[in-house]
């Protein structure tokens, strides 16, 4: 699973004219599942999500997470995370989930994000969206987990 996470002071998605996402102060999290992910992997990067130190504490250090300043949470769906595109001009969508997958992937994630953290909304999974958002800082993330069996065979 990817998680390309983006610290905001707003952010929003609106899907055929319709705002159907909106946040205040938080982070938007564009979500991607890959193949072989499972829920396992979708639990372990909502985790890391949402203990990830990247709003300031008193010091202005990089000292406090979504959850410590009960920040709201924007996830939206986005295939294109896992795109390969390491030769030519075109990329390839092979690494990314079967769509029926990522869909159920997503909204595992979306059900346990709402369960542990109040403040969620999100974007639509297969639709056209057009997002929007405020970058404070900027400050973005990159996430990644990697299925067990995955990350055995890329080690040397």
């Amino acid at each position: 699973m990817i998680g390309l996470l983006q610290r905001v002071s707003k952010a929003d998605v609106v899907v055929e004219g319709e705002q159907i996402g909106v946040i205040g102060a938080g982070l938007m999290v564009l979500v991607c599942a890959e193949r072989g992910d499972t829920e396992k992997e979708a639990d372990l990067l909502l985790g890391k999500l949402l203990g990830y130190r990247v709003f300031a504490d008193d010091a202005g250090k990089m000292n406090r997470s979504v959850t410590d300043v009960q920040g709201g949470l924007l996830l939206v769906p986005q295939f294109t995370l896992a795109a390969d595109t390491r030769s030519g001009t075109r990329p390839s969508f092979t690494p990314a989930a079967a769509p029926e997958d990522g869909r159920r992937l997503f909204d595992h994630f979306v059900t346990q994000a709402k369960a542990r953290h109040g403040m969620v909304q999100t974007g639509r999974f297969g639709a056209d969206m057009q997002v929007s958002l405020t970058n404070n800082g900027p400050v973005t993330f990159w996430l990644q987990v990697k299925p067990a069996a995955t990350a055995n065979i890329s080690k040397p």
